[in-house]
């Protein structure tokens, strides 16, 4: 980044801080830079910062005792992640882990001051639990879907929403999986009867829309 003072200004809830917090952030944070691909945290370990993502997309997924995986949610730049929210005010370890899907810039605050702020300034508390909050919400969203939406609606929908404006969608089968929570067989399977429809076409490492308007048109059952 050019200019490093400028952080606190790209998150609305810290923006409006008084100046001695705003200070008290600029002087105690440190710039981080991880690499796309790298693990940011992980099971067993204590937060000892808390992170604002100020550039990149990090994901956050978590594992069963049987190995299946599932995408709890993504942290974009402008946010903070609700699980270091929550290990840091419960001084507990991390139970899920997050993946740099690209290369990440975040502000680092370590957990002191973090502590200071949430018991000393209303306006810093105010936006940690709004922030916080709000991913619970999208917490409860991805149960509920898991627990009770079908797969094939779940699927389409999430083929449309990564294809954006594009037809072709880079992923594989275990991605898949791992983004919807379920069995890779069962991502194929259902895949499979997608293509048998005429909705896709597959590829080594990419999926093609043939049909969109079908693929929404089931996905709309989300709604």
């Amino acid at each position: 980044m050019n200019n490093i003072s400028e952080w606190i200004e790209r998150f609305p809830g810290l923006s409006r801080l008084d100046h001695p917090t705003k200070e008290l952030l600029l002087k105690q944070s440190q710039i981080v830079t991880v690499a796309k691909g790298a693990t940011i945290f992980g099971p067993g370990n204590s937060p000892e910062n808390m992170l604002f993502l100020l550039d990149g997309t990090v994901r956050v997924q978590q594992t069963s005792d049987t190995g299946h995986e599932i995408v709890l949610y993504r942290i974009e730049a402008g946010q903070s992640c609700v699980l270091t929210t929550a290990c840091l005010l419960s001084y507990d370890d991390y139970s899920a882990t997050g993946i740099a899907e690209t290369a990440v810039d975040a502000a680092a605050v370590p957990r002191a001051v973090f502590d200071a702020l949430v018991a000393q300034s209303k306006p810093f508390r105010d936006f940690v639990f709004a922030a916080f909050s709000k991913r619970i919400t999208d917490l409860f969203l991805v149960i509920d879907e898991v627990a009770f939406q079908r797969l094939d609606v779940r699927l389409a929908d999430k083929l449309i929403k990564l294809s954006s404006n594009t037809d072709r969608v880079a992923t594989t089968h275990q991605k898949l999986s791992i983004e919807l929570g379920t069995a890779r067989e069962v991502i194929s399977r259902q895949l499979q009867e997608f293509q048998r429809r005429g909705w896709i076409e597959q590829a080594r490492g990419s999926v093609t829309l043939i049909d969109k308007s079908q693929l929404q048109k089931l996905a709309n059952h989300n709604t």
